[in-house]
């Protein structure tokens, strides 16, 4: 291995190990080991604008193993970004800019929030298909407006996360050749040496992908990482995977090449050697003004930025009608000013069909209605797409048509939803993907981070109860909905009917702050009568479906398929002279959103409640209190047809009404 020691890379070693070693915590050794990769990518390559980080046309970086983020926040820091020295001296600090793990919406420069392994590929997967897609759709002859690359570091343990998989799988199969990844192949984790449990030829495995598979690099040689830098954006075709062999802790001259660098501080006596063994003369936290200089990316990033803006105004002259589509959807992220018109006459059609159908197909009806108005809307399914009612009839691949507006996923729910953070992240589509309710246990961790993120991902989820039926226990979600319900900014719905179902997806398109689940059922559904102010009324998340005159004596409140045996109850409950209101509350987070006064008006304080949802008990008790009950779930469920499913367990007028007297005393 050629030993080289530039200043610009050793700036990042030594921020690393001091920003480190003040926090007392962090990994010092990554950001070492992967300086010199870094150094000539972001001075040589990485086309970037720090003084407009959001810039439409720029490269992205994602640092996929994410726990070395002292090597992002230096480069932020050195290239110009709004990262101070102050702000890296405040690493891993409360509401500092620079936190243990990159994180979106943090930082200046970050462009998603990594750390669990293997996100960070599959985000950036996501971003070089958006990149891809987009281009497709907006390039013209002599206008590439959509034009940049996304980059990716990862280390051995975002390769052994099955997300890898995954993700680095289907991007091979999709041709993404603007996605060039860095394996920082040092052979240590956590728990020491990798060859005693990570054996992966990785490069015959990337090979198998239909990647473009580059091996033999030393990362620390800036020639070789320049030449294959050149090589893999040589490669259009294919997605590249460089293969860079670096020494963990470079610098160190006691704990590089070790796990004892991985995770924790050097500490004092080590770091001064550190600076003995690199030349760095320096202080902490002190850079000298001429590395500063070599680093300072803002005076190019900003010719390449004005070069950019000169082409979108020719642009914008030869194609009017593209370039403020581009800007709507691109640069603002906005919606269509007529959205929330059309979108109310579509919820009103839905009304007025009284269909009753399963909402998985009310969906379905909605996606094709809302994907002719927002081209943005980008869609598909983990192989379910035939359940899960995905397609519409303009719905094109991608894998066959670039400019196309559909992925098919596979069988990869975690990977689907992870490429979705990145599709939403890198701007210019909304999109969604589906499985069944269940299968939201595989994705949980994207799911999670597009919370994190408030990235606007939505997450179609059907065959949402015990009604899924035959299929049994492993495909009936039981605690799935209280999870969904209890993870911060994320809405989620569970409509009842078409017309509930037209207003969750209208809901989910017009949120900005976050991803949304919608949830639908397998099984028929009846449509409900509502006025014009129930209608409106939906948006609130739960509102009053049925009422009586008076204080009622109960109140009965369900969700899905629920309410329409809930309503049938109401009316057994009302025809023996009891009051009774009936309750439909699509979205609890919607309705959790409200004001009081309106929450009281529609669930006031001292009238017995009774909730009832195919789904864990637990959920209801903060609305139904003490003195109510809970028709639901408290154990998995069984194998047989979803209506004798439903009336085993208890759920049925006759039963909803037994247990609704039993309140009312």
């Amino acid at each position: 291995m050629t030993i080289t020691s530039t200043p610009s890379a050793n700036a990042i070693r030594v921020l690393a190990v001091d920003a480190v070693q003040k926090a007392n915590s962090g990994h010092p050794g990554a950001p070492m080991g992967m300086a010199d990769i870094a150094k000539v990518l972001w001075q040589d390559f990485l086309s970037h604008n720090p003084k407009d980080p959001s810039w439409a046309n720029r490269d992205r970086f994602v640092l996929s193993n994410g726990h070395g983020s002292m090597l992002q926040y230096a480069l932020l820091h050195l290239s110009g970004y709004d990262v101070s020295m102050e702000d890296l001296k405040q690493f891993r600090q409360l509401h500092s800019k620079t936190p243990g793990h990159p994180e979106f919406g943090y930082t200046p420069g970050v462009e998603t929030t990594t750390g669990p392994l293997g996100a960070g590929i599959a985000n950036a997967v996501g971003m070089a298909i958006a990149e891809k897609t987009l281009s497709a759709q907006f390039n013209r002859e002599g206008f590439p407006v959509v034009d940049h690359y996304t980059y990716c570091f990862l280390g051995d343990g975002c390769l052994m996360e099955g997300i890898s998989h995954e993700v680095c799988s289907l991007a091979g199969t999709l041709g993404l050749g603007k996605l060039i990844a860095f394996w920082d192949d040092n052979g240590i984790s956590i728990d020491g040496e990798v060859e005693g449990w990570f054996t992966d030829d990785t490069a015959k495995r990337f090979e198998s992908y239909g990647w473009h598979v580059i091996k033999g690099i030393d990362g620390h040689s800036e020639a070789d990482i320049t030449a294959a830098i050149e090589l893999a954006r040589s490669v259009t075709d294919k997605p590249t995977m460089i293969c860079c062999k670096t020494l963990i802790g470079f610098g160190s001259p006691n704990k590089s090449g070790s796990h004892a660098c991985h995770g924790a501080p050097l500490g004092d006596d080590e770091i001064a050697e550190v600076r003995k063994s690199l030349g760095w003369t320096h202080g902490p936290f002190e850079v000298p003004d001429d590395v500063y200089a070599q680093w300072d990316a803002t005076a190019k990033g900003a010719e390449k930025q004005t070069d950019w803006d000169t082409l979108f105004a020719d642009y914008a002259k030869a194609h009017p009608q593209l370039a403020k589509e581009f800007t709507r959807r691109v640069i603002k992220g906005e919606l269509p000013e007529n959205f929330n018109a059309v979108a109310d006459d579509f919820v009103r059609s839905a009304q007025a069909s009284m269909e009753n159908i399963a909402t998985r197909k009310a969906s379905q009806n909605a996606i094709g209605f809302f994907a002719k108005q927002l081209p943005e809307i980008i869609g598909g399914s983990a192989d379910l797409a035939g359940s899960n009612l995905t397609l519409w009839p303009e719905a094109k691949g991608i894998e066959t048509d670039a400019d196309g507006n559909y992925i098919y996923y596979g069988v990869r729910e975690f990977g689907m939803s992870a490429i979705m953070n990145g599709i939403a992240l890198h701007g210019g589509f909304v999109p969604f993907g589906a499985t069944f309710l269940m299968f939201m246990e595989y994705a949980r961790n994207a799911v999670r981070m597009a919370s994190l993120m408030k990235a606007k991902s939505l997450f179609v989820y059907t065959h949402d109860s015990i009604g899924q039926g035959e299929d049994g226990p492993t495909h009936q979600p039981i605690e799935q909905l209280a999870n969904l319900r209890m993870t911060p900014n994320l809405t989620t719905w569970r409509p009842c009917d078409a017309a509930e179902t037209a207003e969750a997806w209208r809901q989910a398109l017009i949120k900005q702050d976050g991803p949304s689940a919608l949830v639908f059922t397998r099984q028929g559904t009846k449509a409900m009568e509502r006025s014009e102010a129930q209608l409106k009324d939906i948006a609130k998340g739960g509102y009053v479906l049925k009422d009586c005159a008076g204080t009622p004596d109960v109140i009965l409140i369900a969700t899905g398929s629920e309410v329409a045996l809930v309503v049938e109850a109401a009316n057994t409950l009302s025809a023996d002279g009891n009051k009774v209101r009936v309750i439909s509350m699509p979205s609890t987070t919607a309705f959790d959103a409200q004001s009081k006064d309106y929450q009281q008006s529609v669930l006031p304080a001292g009238v017995p409640k009774l909730a009832v949802e195919a789904a864990h008990v637990d959920f209801w008790r903060k609305y139904v209190g003490l003195e109510g009950d809970v028709v639901g779930m408290t154990t998995f469920g069984e194998s047989a047809p979803g209506g004798e499913l439903l009336k085993h367990f208890g759920f049925t007028a006759e039963n909803v009404a037994e247990k609704a007297k039993a309140l009312i005393g």
